[in-house]
């Protein structure tokens, strides 16, 4: 399974950004190998439609979840479509947030939250 966590850093210790089209990266966990590596956010400089251009690069990667604080009504649709789920979490580092997704202890996201149009 492939986890990606919306970063403010590209460290595992940096911390989980609660937006999800404009933050600034990827942080992607697979839990089979336990590897990660980090991908730029191309949403992070779109002049609109961030949600969507993000949704789009994390389903290019293969993922089977997203850690995040939450999502904009078109991120959330696109991923719903494709079959990943979302989780919400506060802002605590990356390996906290993957910790408490393996532990059951974070809260899937069932509807989107408000749309951002180009605000960060």
């Amino acid at each position: 399974m492939k986890i990606a966590v919306s970063a403010t850093g590209q460290n595992r210790e940096d911390m989980l950004d609660r937006r999800f089209g404009r933050c600034d990266y990827f942080q992607i966990y697979d839990t089979e190998t336990e590897e990660f590596h980090v991908i730029s956010n191309k949403g992070v400089s779109a002049g609109g439609g961030a949600g969507i251009a993000s949704a789009s690069q994390v389903m290019e990667e293969g993922i089977t979840a997203v850690i995040t604080g939450n999502l904009g009504p078109n991120a959330f649709e696109l991923l719903e479509k494709s079959g990943i789920k979302a989780y919400s979490c506060e802002e605590i580092p990356v390996t906290g947030a993957i910790e408490r997704f393996q532990k059951n202890q974070l809260s899937e996201i069932a509807l989107a939250g408000k749309a951002h149009h180009g605000m960060n």
